[in-house]
Formats: C-alpha cells, structure tokens, sequence
C-alpha cells in the first residue's frame, strides 16, 4: 500500500533577503523557519533543505539496516545513524555522509559491513538521492 506524505512551504520575498516556513503537514509535528543564511551559512535556529533531507536520510537508513538486519536473524539492540549533507552554494547538494554505529549481539564486524552497504543501497532514500555521492562509515559496537 503506498503513502504520501506532505510538506508546505510558504516562502516570502526574494531568495536573498526573504524568508519562510516549512510544516510538516501530514504528522502536523511542527512548523520551522527557513531562509537562504540558514541553507548557505550558520542556521541560526532556522532549517534547511539539507537538514530536511539529512532528517529523512538518517531515520531512513536507520530502518533499512534494522529490517535488514532482523530480515537475517540478528536483530539489532541499537542503530544510531548521523547523515550529514553537504551543500555548495551554486552547485547543490555535493556529498552525504552516512555515520552509523550499531550493537547487535552475535554479528561479526564483516557482516554488519555488508549489512551497512547493502542498507545503504537499498534504502528508499539513498535510491532517491542516486545521482549524489553518498559515503559510509559503519561501527559496529561491542
């Protein structure tokens, strides 16, 4: 069965001097500020784009390696994932980096490499982001 989720951005005013809002609308979770200082330089307590997309790809990968990991019967304790997007002002998004450490009880660091690329490949989000170079560095903790 597929979902679709929504997001509403009300922007105002010229990409330089103006300003928005982002909310996410289907959850209703919340309304953030967003401006072009907080995409190309300190966020200053607003999001970006970037961020939005660090937030999707991070929670995505996070459940991509759990199901995968549970799918081989080792299912995980604990997947922390930190996906940090990099943005180029007038060339876009130029890198993701995927961090991820995991406790799972009884998996050799070998197989949790192979379970990490095979979650970074196949999760939803990396597919939707193919055409950028996305890196991994994967933990396995003890």
């Amino acid at each position: 069965m597929a979902t679709t989720r929504t997001a509403t951005t009300q922007w105002k005013g010229p990409l330089m001097g103006g300003a928005g809002t982002v909310s996410l609308d289907t959850s209703g979770v919340g309304t953030y500020e967003v401006s072009w200082p907080s995409r190309a330089e300190a966020a200053n307590g607003k999001t970006s784009p970037e961020e939005l997309i660090a937030a999707a790809h991070s929670s995505c990968y996070s459940m991509a390696l759990s199901h995968g990991l549970a799918g081989a019967g080792t299912p995980p304790e604990t997947v922390q994932t930190v996906a940090n997007v990099t943005f180029q002002p007038g060339e876009g998004i130029t890198g993701i980096t995927l961090a991820v450490k995991a406790r799972v009880p009884g998996l050799t660091a070998e197989a949790f490499e192979a379970a990490a690329q095979d979650a970074k490949a196949n999760c939803p989000v990396s597919k939707a982001l193919a055409g950028v170079n996305i890196t991994l560095e994967a933990e396995l903790l003890s």
